[in-house]
């Protein structure tokens, strides 16, 4: 059997980790993985999470499963925090999923259950992991456009154009805040305009939301995947808390799927209920329920909010610091899109041949297409990427 095995093709962030880990050079700096880091290059458990996890290792009194769809206070509790109000409470169905990547891969199974032949659209970039998916479940996929590489921008008249080509029931995948891997985000007065589009072609949105609290703050993150969810009778949501809780390893994240009504909803839960049980029959627990102790606590969700904010400057504050450096060395403002663009990722726009001349003269590490993440830097590593990027002549 195992003959007839294929080699897959290697993931290129966990290469680039690879190709890091055997660099001997002291002075090495890591941009490639997708994790948050301090000043030390250490990622931190939160000061929220060891409490909400000293209080469930005193209070806990089992371990026995909890349901198909998870603890159902999780399930509100991460409603509440990606919704608001936005969406009436009894339209919503939800399951808890080993991270962000399990919801995405939870919302593709449920498209391919319900409209099997709905094309899935995706930006051009996004995150590898998103087409990978969807290739392996042998589903159809189309992209349009998303970054311009000459202003470091959105492409918004190419993105329009792409999507004029939508057919009733596609679906469309779109990134709710800190666009990965280009950091580079839709305003609202363009999702609107995106919106329109969709409603009239019938199509469908799928929102990955997985850097709330990252960008603008927590509740401005959520506004463009509120903006989404409202204006639609069906909407999916994938939800991660790797990020803005820094549970990374607990693989806590939660599918949503917005339903016409409460019939409708009663149907979808039922249906995100047997694809868990299909997958992996109950999600994992721990790390929804330290979510959920944190959420539903007013000092640890006041705790967990000045860090989440804390960590939130430090990356804003050291895109500012690179931008700056950048316009000091080069004399230009070309580079101003640093500061503007939110979240853990930016893209440079440099060639693969560019960023490998970083790597093998600098020893700075960023995925080929230039996408490094801002989280990796200090201020000490800061002038050093600056001076390589002018040196590199991006």
């Amino acid at each position: 059997m195992l003959h007839n095995l294929h080699p897959q093709p290697a993931d290129k962030i966990l290469m680039l980790m690879a190709e890091y880990r055997a660099d001997p050079r002291s002075d090495k700096i890591d941009l490639g993985v997708g994790v948050y880091k301090d000043a030390t290059g250490n990622t931190p458990v939160m000061r929220a999470v060891k409490e909400a996890e000293r209080r469930i290792l005193a209070d806990q009194t089992t371990k026995a499963y909890t349901g198909l769809a998870g603890d159902p206070a999780f399930g509100t509790a991460i409603r509440d925090l990606v919704l608001g109000d936005s969406v009436a409470a009894d339209r919503v169905a939800c399951v808890a999923t080993p991270g962000g990547t399990g919801a995405i891969r939870q919302a593709l199974e449920l498209i391919r259950m319900a409209t099997p032949e709905a094309t899935i659209w995706l930006s051009n970039p996004t995150w590898p992991n998103h087409p990978s998916i969807i290739k392996y479940l042998g589903m159809k996929m189309a992209e349009y456009r998303y970054f311009d590489n000459a202003t470091r921008g959105v492409d918004f008249d190419g993105l329009m154009a792409d999507l004029d080509a939508l057919k009733a029931g596609d679906v469309v995948l779109l990134h709710g805040c800190c666009h990965n891997p280009t950091g580079a985000n839709l305003t609202s007065d363009q999702m609107a305009q995106v919106i329109a589009l969709m409603q009239d072609r019938g199509a469908v949105p799928f929102v990955d939301i997985a850097y709330q609290g990252f960008g603008d703050g927590l509740e401005a993150d959520a506004q463009i995947t509120r903006q989404i969810a409202a204006a639609f009778d069906n909407c999916l949501i994938a939800a991660s808390c790797s990020k803005n809780f820094g549970i990374y390893r607990e693989r806590t994240g939660a599918l949503m799927a917005i339903a016409k009504d409460a019939d409708q909803q009663a149907l979808a839960q039922q249906n995100l209920a047997f694809l868990n049980r299909q997958n992996y029959s109950f999600p994992p627990d721990h790390g929804a329920r330290v979510v959920t102790t944190i959420l539903t606590d007013p000092a640890l969700r006041a705790e967990w909010e000045a860090e989440l904010e804390e960590t939130r400057l430090s990356m804003l504050g050291l895109r500012q610091q690179l931008a700056d450096e950048l316009k000091r060395l080069t004399n230009s403002d070309r580079f101003d899109f640093l500061a503007h663009h939110r979240g853990m990722f930016s893209r440079l726009g440099a060639t693969p041949e560019q960023v490998a001349a970083m790597r093998a003269d600098n020893g700075i590490y960023m995925v080929g297409d230039s996408r490094f993440n801002v989280a990796g830097l200090n201020a000490q590593s800061v002038p050093v990427l600056a001076q390589a990027i002018v040196t590199a002549g991006i």
